[in-house]
């Protein structure tokens, strides 16, 4: 099961996981609220416009939907003996807006937009209220992701004068202090670390991605931006120990893949803030 998160609406403590950058609701919780309790899951999976507005929704979010099994299903709505529990309607159909788990925290959640229908099925009242507490929770976990995301970008950008500084004592000799020469050192050992970490420098960066605000590093995600700093660090000490460019290149590189991997691999990665979409160019 997905790390659990929790909601409260109208007095209903609803679990909801995030998949995919995509919410899953319990809707098993939200009957549990009503007087006809998890049966009305199966009553509303019944229902032809339930059954009409899931295959829509999975026809349109879904390339491996069933429209076979689907076809089977529509047939038989409206028969007396017609039954739909969300184990079947997955088994039938591949569907992956719903999903059955078993367990202490298991029950049967669905994609935030069904799960949606199926609290105005239950109450328009009720889904009001669940709209309003959801978006209430997403606009926080926004501005707190935005307010962690600026503080590793606040500390990559102050390592950076770590950075400038070991450039500026070990790469650029004096007599190409304060010209446009010096200028040329410090952005090419800042596209050393842009190759190392992002494969790509800042100026094919910027051709890719011409509609998109700010640079490379303004549109990283957290992950990168922590590794950044880490190889700033590194950096200034490999020029200070008189490692060339190509051999600064090949170890950060290979820190910057390592030191991503083990993020990636480990919980550290979801303690982070949510990622940003990748652009043109991003590993």
């Amino acid at each position: 099961m997905k790390n659990r998160n929790l909601i409260l609406v109208d007095g209903i403590p609803i679990n909801y996981y995030v998949e995919d950058e995509k919410d899953f609701i319990n809707i098993t919780d939200i009957a549990k609220g009503f007087e006809s309790g998890s049966g009305a899951i199966e009553n509303w999976m019944r229902n032809r416009n339930t059954v009409e507005f899931l295959g829509t929704w999975e026809s349109i979010y879904n390339p491996s939907f069933n429209s076979v099994g689907f076809d089977g299903i529509k047939t038989n709505v409206g028969l007396n003996t017609f039954k739909l529990s969300a184990k079947k309607w997955i088994q039938e159909t591949g569907a992956i807006g719903i999903k059955a788990t078993a367990g202490r925290y298991g029950g049967t959640f669905a994609h935030k937009d069904i799960a949606m229908q199926f609290g105005y099925w239950l109450s328009p009242k009720f889904q009001l209220y669940l709209i309003r507490e959801f978006q209430k929770l997403k606009e926080a976990e926004a501005q707190q992701n935005n307010l962690e995301w600026n503080i590793h970008r606040i500390m990559s950008k102050a390592n950076f004068h770590i950075h400038t500084e070991a450039v500026k004592r070990h790469l650029v000799p004096p007599r190409i202090k304060n010209t446009k020469a010096e200028g040329i050192v410090y952005a090419n050992e800042a596209d050393i670390l842009n190759v190392a970490l992002f494969g790509i420098n800042a100026k094919q960066w910027k051709v890719e991605n011409p509609e998109v605000t700010g640079n490379l590093r303004d549109n990283a995600t957290t992950a990168q931006l922590l590794v950044l700093s880490n190889l700033q660090s590194l950096n200034s000490k490999l020029m200070e120990w008189g490692s060339d460019a190509e051999q600064r290149l090949d170890i950060l590189n290979k820190t910057a893949i390592d030191q991503m991997e083990i993020l990636t691999m480990s919980a550290t990665l979801k303690q982070l803030p949510k990622e940003k979409k990748q652009l043109k160019g991003g590993k």
